[in-house]
């Protein structure tokens, strides 16, 4: 056997074991997607399960403020009523982000390149957490919309300032988790305590995997 024909043997082992390789990655990329796609779909039914009671607590609360308003509107409360049409509108835009949501996640392209999933899967994140600002805005007026003329005619100071501590703490801590609700801050306790279970950690998970991926793809390529 003459050199060339050992060369010929060395390039064709050398084509060979390219093409194992790019099967076998291949292979690991479809598996890959594959488990990703099974967290995300993991996501879809308590969605669905939020977004329909979220409808129904929009739609049915907002038919009773119209109502109200229509009439009855100088026999209720302003302070219930606007307390409540806020919480509506706030749940209704959280509706809104969550109708986007199902259907990114019932429109992802597994097919298509890491970094396209990549950034579908971070916008799903950002619209996840400002979902939760979103609600989370609708905490003071949990504390005014029993408020009435009765109870400032004929309420005590201790009741005034009990009642003024709650609405200013509820308010305060609304205003700074709207503000400090960010990734960065998902070490904390409180960001665990409001982000966990199946609408968050199978979509941080998904990010991982994907992020691992394609540092792997970048490993192969040096």
């Amino acid at each position: 056997m003459n050199d060339t024909d050992l060369k010929y043997l060395w390039q064709t082992g050398n084509n060979q074991i390219a093409i194992n390789q790019k099967a076998d990655k291949s292979s690991l990329d479809k598996l890959t997607k594959r488990n990703v796609s099974h967290f995300l779909s993991s996501m879809k039914p308590i969605k669905i399960f939020t977004l329909l009671v979220g409808l129904l607590w929009v739609f049915s609360i907002g038919y009773v403020l119209i109502k109200l308003t229509i009439i009855a509107y100088d026999q209720v409360s302003p302070y219930f009523l606007y307390s409540a049409f806020f919480q509506v509108m706030l749940t209704a835009m959280a509706v809104i982000l969550y109708i986007i949501q199902l259907s990114t996640l019932y429109s992802i392209d597994f097919n298509k390149p890491v970094v396209i999933l990549q950034k579908t899967l971070i916008n799903l994140k950002a619209s996840t957490l400002n979902v939760t600002k979103i609600l989370i805005l609708q905490l003071p007026f949990w504390t005014t919309f029993y408020w009435n003329e009765s109870m400032f005619k004929n309420g005590t100071l201790p009741l005034f300032i009990l009642q003024g501590a709650v609405t200013i703490s509820f308010t305060c801590l609304a205003i700074w988790l709207f503000f400090n609700l960010k990734y960065e801050n998902a070490d904390k306790w409180w960001f665990k305590l409001l982000l966990q279970g199946k609408e968050w950690e199978p979509l941080i998970t998904s990010i991982g995997i994907l992020n691992d991926m394609e540092e792997g793809g970048a490993s192969d390529k040096d």
